[in-house]
């Protein structure tokens, strides 16, 4: 059972401000909540395969193939600013 001090003390922890009545509250449900896991905790898992996931998950992953590049000419027609086969940018180091 979660009692109202502990409850205020993590309230004071999270920076949250709560009345009686929240307090209140929130001591059963927490209380409750821990009831349940508790609970849970007298379930026979001996046969359940642990997962990270609930269903099957795999990674799909295109075959990594060199191919040619885009030509300079194409890459460069879409800049801003450009010198000879080069982006130009504003300079950043004084």
């Amino acid at each position: 059972m979660i009692d109202n001090k502990t409850v205020e003390y993590v309230a004071n922890l999270a920076r949250i401000e709560l009345n009686g009545n929240e307090i209140e509250r929130l001591s059963g449900q927490l209380s409750h909540i821990l009831d349940f896991i508790d609970k849970l905790k007298e379930v026979n898992i001996d046969m359940v395969i642990p997962t990270s996931h609930a269903i099957s998950v795999e990674n799909v992953l295109r075959e990594d193939l060199p191919e040619d590049s885009l030509p300079v000419e194409k890459v460069i027609s879409n800049a801003p600013s450009k010198k000879e086969n080069f982006f130009l940018v504003p300079k950043v180091i004084e």
